[in-house]
């Protein structure tokens, strides 16, 4: 299906939409249309995708929040309890027993 749509360009550009269409042998209005359409479609494309990249930072976001393990975890340690983790380690001759 189609539709009309009237459109008051200036003198300028209908003459250069008109050099362009009688190059091509075909209308000024079959011109107009065509370009018309390949650019909304690229503007489609783009606002599409613009809409796509919304609902995938959307669904991202939804992972956002905070994590309560209700226990203690290694980032709640000290720096004396870490060096002598490391003086163990640094001891110990990894030979299995």
């Amino acid at each position: 299906m189609s539709q009309s749509l009237t459109l008051e360009l200036s003198e300028q550009v209908f003459a250069a939409i008109q050099l362009q269409a009688q190059a091509m042998g075909i209308s000024p209005a079959q011109l107009a249309a065509t370009l018309l359409e390949r650019q909304s479609t690229q503007a489609f494309k783009l606002l599409l995708n613009e809409a796509e990249r919304s609902a995938a930072r959307t669904r991202f976001e939804r992972h956002f929040g905070t994590l309560e393990l209700g226990s203690s975890t290694d980032l709640d340690l000290d720096n004396e309890s870490i060096d002598a983790d490391l003086a163990r380690e640094y001891a110990s001759t990894h030979e299995k027993e």
